[in-house]
């Protein structure tokens, strides 16, 4: 990063005051998400008439979350659980947007531009260098070009090699809040999931470079991995369940056609042990969302295997990976990036991977049509492999007749009557 600001160190209350009344704030997500600094600025919301706030992912719901609308509005590119009960409130809203466009949406001149970028950074060394840590995916970028960026160092965070590494005058301010990192838990793993993962994977062959999203899906299929050989990382994320797999040596990545002997994500989820690991870890390179998300960087990669879930997947081969029970409840995030990545990429699959039911059974997730008011995240042209604990089915090549045939087969037992009827 060319470094052109101060990197003075101030305290909180100075960090707060040079915030402008009516300013946008862009807010690191993921594990770099400063909720110290939030829970500070929350506490001085009588100092200002308003404030919008802009996030994508984020694993735990921020102190002005509570106050929307007094003064605070929040925008997310992709909600999370902790969100679900403010999804209706005139102060927050839904952002349609592709996670390789966080920072195209956001910089000078974009429809949402950031006046203020907050963000999470690891303690400055005595000659200044520190790093993002966790999280690069958006906020990287916004750093060099915001007017104004203010980062919370905090010990916990570990100092990560690639794109997130910068140094204190990389920003105006540096306030310093010590707090444990959010943290994701390894979902359980259950028989569905388990199931799931024995249809998976046998479209991993040796030499796949992998990139998963977040789940006891995707964490079952990463537990299977331990005898492939020369499996590569490049994707949304690391996390707990890809330590095992890079210290056992199936992930060398030797031959995915990019980033040589490296695994690289946007973001680091996980456990308090995974984040410690990743401190000055050669093997993990952190890279901004258009070389992990973008077509440039996925074109790049050779036999790239991107495994994603959806809510509902329609009979033609479409998918909405964002609207249940009749509203909005994410954005699409990295997933169409990935199933369009895995289509142009050499030797590419996209898998997308769910149970066949939802509501405890009484829902099946593969539909005559979306729901209605549902978007299409994921368009019927980029289906290609669709797994359920019924079976793996390959859908591209394939009429709609066929597809719908196919899709019936893995459907859950009790809705295949339904969804065959004319």
């Amino acid at each position: 990063m060319k470094s052109h600001r101060s990197g003075k160190h101030v305290s909180v209350d100075e960090a707060i005051d040079a915030i402008s009344d009516g300013s946008r704030i862009y807010v690191a997500q993921g594990s770099g998400c400063p909720y110290g600094f939030l829970a500070s600025i929350d506490q001085r919301r009588e100092s200002f008439n308003k404030l919008e706030f802009v996030s994508a992912f984020l694993l735990e719901r921020p102190a002005p979350v509570d106050h929307l609308g007094e003064p605070f509005r929040w925008l997310s590119l992709q909600p999370t659980g902790g969100m679900r009960d403010v999804l209706d409130h005139d102060a927050f809203g839904i952002i349609p947007g592709r996670y390789s466009d966080l920072d195209g949406i956001c910089a000078p001149g974009g429809p949402l531009a950031a006046d203020v970028v907050v963000c999470q950074v690891s303690p400055p060394d005595s000659s200044g260098f520190c790093s993002l840590g966790t999280g690069v995916g958006g906020h990287v970028s916004l750093i060099r070009d915001a007017p104004l960026v203010i980062g919370q160092v905090n010990n916990s965070m570990p100092f990560v090699h690639g794109d997130g590494e910068c140094h204190a005058k990389d920003f105006d301010l540096l306030v310093t809040i010590d707090e444990p990192l959010a943290e994701l838990q390894p979902a359980p793993i259950d028989p569905v999931s388990s199931k799931i993962a024995e249809h998976i994977t046998p479209f991993i062959p040796d030499g796949s470079t992998l990139q998963f999203g977040i789940g006891a899906v995707p964490d079952a299929v990463l537990s299977t991995l331990r005898g492939r050989k020369d499996l590569g990382l490049h994707g949304g994320m690391i996390n707990d369940a890809c330590v095992d797999l890079i210290e056992c040596g199936a992930v060398n990545n030797l031959h995915k056609g990019c980033d040589p002997g490296v695994s690289v994500a946007a973001e680091i989820m996980g456990t308090r042990d995974l984040y410690d690991w990743v401190d000055r870890n050669p093997l993990v390179r952190m890279a901004r969302g258009s070389h992990t998300h973008g077509i440039l960087g996925m074109a790049s990669v050779q036999n790239f295997v991107a495994l994603q879930s959806t809510v509902e997947m329609a009979l033609d081969g479409s998918a909405n990976s964002e609207f249940a029970s009749g509203r909005f409840i994410s954005g699409p995030g990295g997933a169409p990036d990935f199933a369009f990545g895995a289509s142009i990429a050499t030797g590419g699959r996209s898998i997308i991977a769910m149970p066949s039911t939802a509501a405890k059974g009484t829902v099946s997730r593969i539909v005559g049509r979306l729901a209605q008011g549902a978007p299409t995240t994921l368009s019927s042209y980029l289906a290609d492999v669709v797994v359920t604990e019924y079976g793996a089915v390959e859908l591209r090549g394939k009429t709609l007749a066929e597809r719908a045939e196919l899709l019936v087969s893995i459907a859950h037992p009790e809705h295949r009557a339904l969804l065959s009827a004319p």
